[in-house]
């Protein structure tokens, strides 16, 4: 299969495996302590784990576009932002 017509670049490998990663150690959370453990989140809605991994990696995208449009600095800078906010979602949401 031909896919030099994709940027595969070692950081697009490290995404696309981290968020490999994300999902395998869900599976391995769900098979460990199933049920999803949920609970009223973000705007009064139910969420579940699932739903707290998928909301934490819309909201740090969302955040690491704004930030390659308003803030001069490398884009490796908003990782720990996006890092508390992941933290901050499954903690309090």
């Amino acid at each position: 299969m031909d896919l030099s017509w994709m940027a595969w670049t070692p950081f697009t490998a490290i995404f696309f495996a981290s968020i490999a990663g994300l999902l395998a150690l869900m599976i391995v959370w769900e098979i460990v302590s199933p049920g999803g453990n949920s609970r009223i989140g973000f705007l009064g809605l139910i969420t579940t784990r699932g739903d707290r991994l998928f909301m934490s990696l819309l909201f740090s995208a969302f955040l690491a576009l704004a930030w390659l449009g308003l803030v001069p600095l490398p884009l490796w800078w908003v990782l720990p932002l996006c890092l508390l906010l992941a933290v901050l979602i499954f903690a309090f949401f």
